[in-house]
């Protein structure tokens, strides 16, 4: 069995900051064709429904971009997030992202919790899964 305990560099924690960094840029902007460059498609979602069942879908960039453009809407203030994330790299290339986040959009605050999983290729990290509850209503 190969070994699994994978210690990243501080470089390596820093390229994911630095990753997120731009990634909440490009939300902040609600640049949402800048956000899908920073993912690899399909792009894996895993989610939860109202009845509370478990929900997962693939989605191409364009279902990614027409969803997130909705969700993000087009108002004129900025959106902010406050995050706190956790990255576990499982290799070099692969790691599970946990973040507590709090985004303020139009001057209304909201907490999130999420986990993403990012692949590293060419040097370059992209998320390949999303996960958060709340969104399996969308995903059917």
């Amino acid at each position: 069995m190969p070994d699994t305990g994978y210690t990243p560099s501080a470089e390596e924690l820093a390229s994911i900051q630095e990753w997120f960094a731009a990634y909440d840029a490009h939300s902040a902007k609600r640049d949402v064709g800048r956000m899908a460059d920073m993912a690899v498609f399909p792009l894996n979602l895993i989610s939860d429904d109202a009845a509370g069942n478990g929900a997962s879908a693939q989605w191409d960039r364009r279902q990614f971009v027409e969803t997130m453009s909705h969700v993000m809407g087009e108002g004129s203030d900025d959106i902010s997030f406050e995050s706190v994330r956790t990255p576990v790299f499982l290799s070099p290339a692969m790691a599970v992202v946990f973040t507590d986040s709090t985004m303020t959009m139009d001057g209304r605050t909201q907490q999130l919790r999420y986990a993403d999983i990012l692949i590293k290729q060419d040097g370059t990290w992209a998320f390949q899964t999303m996960m958060q509850g709340g969104w399996g209503d969308n995903l059917r």
